[in-house]
């Protein structure tokens, strides 16, 4: 038995690659698809629809695994039957996901984050890149220099979520930045295919990047938690609030579905009042 779900898992495995899923994805897939083996300790043909509701209540109890958590797990489930040929079970069904309003910064803690960056060039061209961009930070990690246009103030996402391509584009004041940091990595001697290279002249990790953003916003007095992907959201939100288009959004943020860009079309308590303020009724 044991053979034969490591079998499983393998072709699962060797699908995944071969449709070109990005390695988190596989090895988050796999992750998941190997706990439901085990629970279950049957191999997915043999799963009945009871096998499925107790591996369900397993994740919500015993793991105590959020919505989300279990949503991801069912899908890897559901993967996994797609990949040996099955039909899964009818009752493998994900639970609806809550749709959390994003968070993201205000212009003055932009300003304090951009403030505190600016020791360090290297920090300061992250953070413009994602502020300025709203790439995910998988790809500033994975962002070469050939992909990089300074003259035509664009790049060029060659390993995005899906192993998509895109293009985003950049201000002239990133392209000059960004300019100046190529020229002091230069005279630094980190020579490397990659735009940003660490002390050691190795590429970052995405949980360096994301560390060094979250001290960044706690040097700068930001009281709440800042990621990589607060600036992707602070990013989307003011396009959204400047006029910009929902389909604009999406492409920029390589987003396959349109529903996933409209979690940005949501209205934060500080714009509710001032539109309240402009647009509510007035009586004498």
């Amino acid at each position: 038995m044991e053979s034969s779900l490591e079998s499983d898992l393998e072709t699962m495995r060797r699908k995944l690659i071969s449709e070109r899923r990005s390695q988190a994805t596989v090895k988050q897939y796999l992750f998941l698809s190997s706990l439901f083996l085990q629970f279950t300790g049957k191999t997915p043909s043999k799963c009945t629809e009871k096998d499925i509701e107790k591996y369900k209540f397993y994740l919500a109890t015993d793991k105590k695994y959020s919505k989300s958590s279990q949503y991801l797990a069912i899908k890897a489930a559901r993967c996994m039957y797609r990949t040996l040929g099955l039909s899964p079970p009818p009752n493998l069904v994900a639970p609806r996901r809550t749709r959390k309003i994003p968070v993201y910064l205000n212009n003055s803690e932009i300003l304090k984050l951009l403030e505190a960056s600016s020791r360090d060039i290297t920090l300061l061209s992250m953070v413009n890149l994602l502020i300025y961009t709203g790439m995910r930070v998988s790809e500033i990690c994975s962002l070469k220099v050939d992909s990089v246009d300074l003259t035509t103030g664009s790049i060029k996402i060659e390993n995005g979520k899906g192993d998509k391509e895109r293009i985003v584009l950049i201000p002239e004041s990133v392209s000059g930045m960004l300019t100046n940091y190529i020229r002091w990595r230069i005279e630094q001697g980190r020579s490397s295919e990659f735009l940003f290279v660490s002390r050691k002249k190795g590429k970052y990790s995405t949980v360096s990047v994301e560390r060094m953003i979250r001290n960044l916003a706690q040097e700068a007095g930001i009281r709440r938690k800042v990621t990589p992907h607060t600036l992707r959201h602070t990013f989307a939100t003011t396009i959204l609030k400047n006029g910009g288009d929902i389909r604009f959004i999406q492409k920029l943020l390589g987003h396959s579905s349109i529903g996933t860009t409209e979690i940005y079309t949501h209205i934060d308590d500080e714009t509710m009042r001032d539109m309240y303020s402009k647009y509510g009724p007035r009586f004498n």
